[in-house]
């Protein structure tokens, strides 16, 4: 399913394409307004309003996809399945730079090319941890959860996890890793999911 509108606004953000995905379960809308602060935080002021444009589907699981800029934005829903996450390859790469949820991905999809046997990479810049292809991060120490300091992108659910006091943000670089125990990953599809490895050492690559 899909929709558009046009949305005649002229700023510099004409040529730039950004995304929001948002997950939808039985009708019900998650977190809208984490997201809706993002969107207008990205455009500088709401152009457009999610709870307008989104019409849920009432049955099942659909991760709700909107592309966006200042003038036009798509509306799409997909059926979900949950793709299952065990091991994650350190990629190192300083050029990165995904400081907002651009609807471009093809860096990304790059160092994806480098994940081998493994089934996502966890991609470090500037000798810290960052974020997965897909996800957020946190590691636990002792009974705490961190996330690191600066992410490639500041994800919703990284926003409301750390606005509710569940995780801490510090920097992590990559000889930290052996400090930690568990690591999960945070976005807006899959919340807050543990990778169940108990050794922190199978999971990386």
């Amino acid at each position: 399913m899909i929709q558009e509108r046009d949305i005649f606004q002229q700023n510099s953000l004409v040529n730039k394409k950004y995304l929001e995905t948002i997950k939808i379960k039985d009708g019900e809308i998650f977190h809208l307004s984490y997201h809706q602060k993002r969107l207008s935080t990205t455009l500088g002021k709401a152009s457009f309003f999610l709870k307008e444009i989104i019409t849920p589907p009432k049955e099942g699981l659909y991760r709700c996809r909107v592309v966006y800029d200042a003038n036009a934005y798509t509306v799409e829903y997909f059926p979900y399945s949950k793709r299952s996450v065990k091991s994650l390859k350190l990629v190192y790469c300083d050029a990165i730079k995904y400081d907002k949820k651009y609807a471009n991905r093809s860096e990304i999809d790059t160092l994806m090319e480098q994940k081998g046997e493994c089934d996502d990479i966890l991609i470090v810049k500037d000798g810290l941890i960052r974020d997965t292809s897909i996800a957020n991060v946190a590691f636990k120490q002792n009974k705490q959860w961190f996330t690191p300091l600066s992410p490639l992108l500041h994800g919703t659910t990284r926003q409301r996890l750390f606005d509710t006091g569940k995780i801490k943000v510090k920097d992590i670089r990559v000889e930290d890793l052996k400090n930690f125990s568990q690591i999960a990953l945070m976005n807006a599809m899959i919340d807050f999911d543990i990778i169940t490895n108990e050794n922190i050492r199978e999971i990386i690559c």
